[in-house]
């Protein structure tokens, strides 16, 4: 038996149907409708947490608190995880994220984290324009936003367009200035690169794959794709973002970088419940879900 644990009921269908294909045993756990007897055994089955970072834009501010309650139940009675205790952890800490990522020699922008707005603008000084703006709890790119100058920072820490992290926590962060106006997302399943898919930014931040969110961003796809994978895509230090994962109990994520002009590159984002892109998976005649439905149903066998 394989159980979903998720907040989003529009990502799952993929996953689904690759399950289905395998006529593998699985259940949903919807977690907005969940509750839970800490007494109670869980069921013998393998899980794979996929909660998101973003689950407060869907009205679910708590669920991550939630389900953090899960994971250690599940842990306790010794039960298999995919993207357990230290996965959720990472996903809704930019913060925790970046201090792993450099543990393992992996490169990321200079970032200043502050929960008083005042302290953001003196931070600013120390990281430089231009910079942009992030929420340490987020998703699909939400809060991120360009500043060329100090005016124009304080306007907007100060204003009433100002967009607060639901944790508190507001990120600023060294701006990485990509020629290719691409950004790269590296996935991996079973702790293993599977492929990568090149990301144009050039209509904004709002990066999340899934055939839902470009549908939610107008993203006009009968004439612009924005997702292409690259079959001979390579860095050199791949091995690294495989022990960080091990390292930290991520079975299942996707992780992104970008390239600057002199072709060094910056990891930025560790998401650990990837979603994909099935328009670019088609061209390239790649399945996600396809591959983590059968790595999930080989964790049942063994």
């Amino acid at each position: 038996m394989i159980i979903i644990i998720h907040e989003n009921n529009e990502w799952i269908s993929p996953f689904e149907q690759a399950l289905q294909k395998l006529k593998t045993d699985y259940q949903i756990w919807y977690v907005p409708d969940m509750s839970l007897d800490l007494s109670a055994l869980p069921p013998d089955a393998v899980y794979w947490n996929r909660m998101s970072a973003s689950s407060h834009t869907r009205g679910h501010r708590y669920t991550p608190e939630l389900v953090a309650g899960v994971l250690a139940w599940l842990e306790r009675h010794g039960r298999t995880v995919v993207n357990g205790p230290r996965a959720l952890d990472l996903e809704i800490s930019k913060m925790r994220q970046y201090q792993e990522l450099e543990k393992f020699g992996i490169k990321t922008p200079r970032t200043f984290c502050a929960i008083d707005n005042e302290h953001l603008l003196a931070g600013a000084e120390q990281i430089g324009f231009p910079l942009i703006t992030k929420h340490n709890r987020a998703g699909k790119g939400l809060g991120v936003m360009k500043f060329d100058n100090a005016d124009a920072l304080k306007k907007y820490l100060f204003g009433d367009y100002f967009d607060a992290s639901p944790d508190g926590i507001t990120l600023l962060q060294q701006y990485i200035h990509a020629p290719s106006r691409s950004i790269f997302r590296m996935e991996f399943v079973d702790g293993k690169f599977l492929y990568c898919v090149e990301v144009d930014t050039s209509k904004g931040f709002e990066l999340c794959p899934a055939d839902a969110c470009e549908i939610e961003s107008n993203c006009p796809t009968e004439e612009f794709n924005k997702f292409t994978i690259r079959d001979k895509f390579s860095i050199p230090n791949i091995s690294d973002y495989e022990e960080f994962l091990r390292h930290n109990d991520i079975g299942i994520a996707g992780i992104e970088i970008i390239f600057d002009a002199n072709g060094d590159y910056w990891t930025y984002d560790v998401n650990t419940n990837t979603n994909y892109n099935s328009q670019a998976e088609a061209i390239a005649n790649k399945s996600a879900p396809d591959v983590i439905a059968h790595y999930l149903d080989s964790l049942t066998r063994r």
